[in-house]
């Protein structure tokens, strides 16, 4: 899909993999945004998204001719009966903040989802985050609760947010 403005939302390739995994240790590395502790390798990522797409979307979006950002679908929880149930995580280079980009890697996510035959998406965010609360809100989730210092990461506990969005609605 491209917009008027230049910006493309495609399918993830391998092509992608470096950037998006250097993109991802930006934020293991410097944020508590991600929980993980060490960065991981272009091979190891690049693992996680051929299991990860092989069953679920993984997009991304070039804007000004660079890579901006990617989302992807992934399972929620294990048991069968969560199968109509989806996670999400969505990454955009800071620079490329606050011009669209999330907005449209959602917006093809959530219609691959909704046609896919999934009724649920479950989102995630780390607290405080006020740009990822207002994105998460401003395409349709909505807030379901806050589980307190549940993870912790350089030498703090942090809340985690949980937003929710039925697809069927």
């Amino acid at each position: 899909m491209r917009d008027p403005t230049g910006l493309i939302v495609r399918d993830f390739t391998a092509a992608d993999v470096a950037a998006a995994n250097a993109l991802t240790n930006h934020f293991i590395s410097h944020t508590a945004i991600h929980f993980a502790f060490q960065p991981a390798t272009d091979d190891q990522f690049a693992e996680v998204w051929r299991k990860g797409s092989a069953k679920f979307p993984w997009l991304a979006a070039e804007a000004d001719g660079r890579f901006a950002g990617y989302c992807k679908a992934g399972t929620w929880r294990e048991r069968d009966a969560y199968a109509g149930t989806v996670e999400t995580g969505i990454y955009v280079v800071p620079e490329f903040h606050r011009r669209g980009v999330a907005r449209a890697l959602y917006a093809e996510l959530l219609a691959r989802l909704r046609k896919g035959g999934y009724r649920m998406v479950i989102a995630g965010v780390t607290l405080p985050n006020d740009g990822s609360v207002r994105l998460h809100e401003a395409v349709g989730f909505r807030p379901v609760g806050v589980f307190h210092a549940v993870g912790r990461k350089f030498d703090a506990w942090h809340d985690v947010g949980f937003w929710e969005l039925d697809l069927a609605t």
